[in-house]
């Protein structure tokens, strides 16, 4: 069995930027493509950023496309998350997932980490 433990959440101001990882052990996910998805209080999980094994080419939300980018070591161990010009509604439970073909829907990711939690506020 494989772990995926995500860091990095806090609080932060509007504005802001947060660099969120999501480091993998217990089993190689070199052969994955890996997810960010959020969970704002109340709402559904919802997709953030993907990034795609083959190619490495990145998918995003609308909502955080210019301001957020997904990226992979070298040693494809560790998944970030740099997240700039933060805004209150970022404010979720930010989940990372692994799956070895990524899409927008969480349903297709079988491994997942437990989350951190980023506020943004003032």
């Amino acid at each position: 069995q494989g772990q995926l433990v995500e860091s990095g959440g806090g609080l932060v101001q509007p504005g802001g930027s947060l660099r969120l990882s999501c480091a993998a052990s217990g089993r190689s996910f070199s052969n994955y493509g890996m997810g960010w998805f959020r969970q704002p209080p109340g709402r559904e999980r919802e997709f953030v950023a993907a990034l795609r094994l083959s190619g490495g080419s990145t998918m995003y939300a609308d909502s955080v496309k210019g301001r957020f980018t997904i990226s992979r070591d070298n040693a494809k161990t560790t998944v970030y998350l740099q997240m700039n010009s933060l805004k209150p509604d970022d404010t979720a439970r930010y989940y990372c997932a692994a799956a070895l073909v990524v899409s927008t829907r969480a349903t297709m990711y079988p491994y997942w980490g437990r989350g951190t939690q980023v506020t943004v506020s003032s």
